[in-house]
């Protein structure tokens, strides 16, 4: 028992279910377990069923991955939500001159 603990890598699995709203659970997974294995582990599509995470992008320390991807010790596993509007474009917006206010 102590010797199965001992093989176990911890990994972290982080998603954002709503903006301003960051979660991360720590997992100690077996070696060779996949990104899905970690995410199911966590039980964070449980925990936040109403926000669909199972239709989100699955990333390895931001970098796109599959669920099958294997696991290495210190993996940090992110469910990645949809852009809500394009990066350029909002860049674009906040550099924009904005109109002077009147006193």
């Amino acid at each position: 028992m102590a010797e199965e603990r001992a093989s176990r890598i911890s990994v972290a699995v982080a998603c954002s279910p709503s903006p301003g709203v960051a979660v991360e659970v720590e997992v100690r997974m077996r070696p060779g377990a996949t990104a899905g294995d970690a995410l199911r582990e966590s039980g964070l599509l449980e925990r936040f069923a109403h926000c669909g995470l199972e239709q989100q992008a699955l990333g390895i320390w931001g970098r796109p991955c599959l669920p099958e991807t294997p696991l290495r010790a210190g993996d940090r596993v992110e469910l990645h939500r949809p852009l809500a509007m394009d990066p350029k474009e909002a860049r674009r917006l906040r550099a924009s001159p904005r109109p002077k206010r009147a006193r």
